[in-house]
């Protein structure tokens, strides 16, 4: 009995002498995120060579006190200690960082992070200027220096599956092209009907041209009707609207065009649903991966929740719209249906995703991932993207982008070296609507909710069934215990189907 109760306040220590070092490591890492956020929004442009070495810096002592051999001792103990369930969480997660990155030599962590601090305002610069050409010499280094990464992880696997694995751990590639090929399918069919219906949507309502200011004092608006924690955020503005923090410092960041109110809204009502995620953390977990994220899909599902089944639903713009016409009087005249309509419309003439409808929104992601894949797997040259990309607009979408900087420009991620990202963006919006039919299930009917601006049942749900847990179970698990189902396109296909086909009238839907 004495000698049980030695060893197990032998592996007490163990453990906390093991999350004093990963919190060490969290920290580091959330230092570089308040300095990419910095780089991204207010940095003056000239900062990019200081600022690279930092990052670079940060990426190195991470490296190097993840993959010390002190963690790899601690990690090869608690694995056979008797912990509970949220310590073995806690050291599957650790472990799993531990075995990539210690087979990634030190120097090329390095180079890609400094490549990628310096990717950036090269990208900026060339999309200002619509210039690929300028940017293709960087695009050439990143994918070499992916694709070796991808090698020294594993050299026996497909790079891509490898690459994709940093986003989508516990998701296999198989079942997100099994999810990308099921919409590809239902989904063309259904917006070829859609194009083909006779239906006269309302989709000028929100035309006009805005002023900066006040799309700024709309974005608080609904910040604040949908409940955003200003204590433990902000709002800025970016070129690529993009959410990043921790638990205690969630920020929101959106862009505003002055002809396009409603994509700025959009945009906004979508970072929040990530913000509002990290915020749904739990605080006494913070640094370690049980007050972390459970990656980008489920990521990306809380964001696509918010944006589409509340922000573009029928009763929030019951209840929101007259909000919008105080701050833009110009707007008086619209009606709820009207700015659904307009919130709702599907038009494949589009060429910007971030600016695409729920149901195009994914051939903009399929089109995407064809070219990454090709791009790691040597079959195709950086050179050819600008006239593959255009094919394939043209191709799926039936459009061509007349310049690269609505085209193969338009996105951030591969300036951040983001090979395998896109995909998650299909796959969260995939699980945002089994989550949604899940706290409908349990919940009732939730637009009445909506209608009255009430959303602490909606956000209490999704509290109890995703914020809370962390990383404490791996993605499959974690759908399976919110949803009671495998990740599946059958709850958005039905979402989207039901929802579309009463908008355009359309027979067969």
């Amino acid at each position: 009995m004495a000698t049980d109760q030695a060893r197990s306040e032998h592996h007490g220590e163990t453990y906390e002498q093991f999350e004093g070092r990963i919190a060490r490591i969290a920290n580091v890492g959330n230092a570089a995120g308040v300095l990419r956020w910095d780089q991204e929004v207010v940095m003056p442009e000239s900062g990019t060579p200081a600022r690279a070495q930092q990052l670079s810096a940060l990426s190195s002592i991470s490296h190097e006190l993840l993959t010390a051999d002190e963690t790899g001792d601690l990690l090869e103990e608690l694995e056979s200690a008797a912990l509970d369930d949220g310590q073995r969480a806690v050291v599957r997660e650790i472990r799993r960082q531990y075995d990539r990155e210690t087979s990634v030599p030190r120097e090329l962590v390095e180079e890609i992070s400094e490549t990628t601090a310096n990717a950036h305002p090269t990208w900026k610069r060339a999309r200002e200027d619509d210039d690929f050409e300028a940017f293709a010499p960087t695009l050439e280094k990143l994918v070499e220096l992916k694709r070796e990464y991808a090698h020294h992880i594993d050299p026996d696997a497909d790079p891509y599956a490898v690459l994709f694995a940093d986003y989508e751990p516990y998701i296999d590639l198989e079942t997100a092209e099994r999810v990308l090929e099921r919409l590809r399918e239902e989904l063309v069919p259904l917006i070829d009907a859609i194009q083909d219906a006779d239906a006269d949507l309302a989709t000028d309502t929100f035309a006009g041209e805005f002023d900066d200011d006040d799309q700024e004092a709309l974005a608080r608006d609904v910040l604040d009707e949908l409940g955003y924690d200003w204590e433990r955020g902000r709002l800025d503005t970016a070129p690529h609207p993009f959410s990043s923090g921790t638990q205690f410092d969630a920020r929101v960041t959106t862009r505003f065009e002055e002809d396009d109110l409603l994509g700025s809204l959009t945009s906004t009502v979508h970072e929040f649903g990530h913000a509002n995620y990290t915020l749904g953390l739990p605080d006494d977990e913070y640094g370690t991966p049980l007050g972390e994220a459970r990656d980008l899909s489920v990521h990306e599902s809380q964001s696509r929740l918010w944006e589409n089944h509340v922000g573009r639903s029928r009763p929030f713009w019951e209840r929101f719209l007259p909000t919008v016409a105080d701050r833009f009087p110009g707007l008086e005249g619209a009606t709820p249906e009207a700015a659904y309509e307009a919130a709702n419309q599907v038009y494949d003439d589009n060429l910007i995703r971030v600016e695409a409808d729920e149901l195009t929104y994914h051939l903009h992601i399929v089109i995407r991932f064809e070219i990454e894949r090709a791009l790691i797997a040597g079959d195709l040259e950086v050179s050819e993207v600008p006239d593959v990309w255009n094919d394939k607009y043209e191709e799926y979408l039936g459009v061509r982008p007349e310049t690269d900087a609505e085209g193969c420009l338009q996105d951030i991620h591969w300036s951040h070296g983001s090979f395998g990202y896109f995909p998650t963006y299909s796959l969260g919006s995939v699980l945002s609507a089994q989550l949604y039919a899940a706290a409908e299930d349990e919940l009732g009917d939730l637009d009445e909710d909506i209608r009255a601006g009430e959303f602490d049942e909606l956000n209490g749900w999704l509290r109890e069934n995703v914020h809370r847990h962390g990383k404490r179970y791996t993605t499959p698990e974690l759908i399976e215990r919110a949803t009671g189902e495998e990740l599946a396109a059958d709850s958005f296909l039905e979402y989207a189907t039901s929802k579309y086909g009463e908008l355009y009238d359309l027979e067969a839907y």
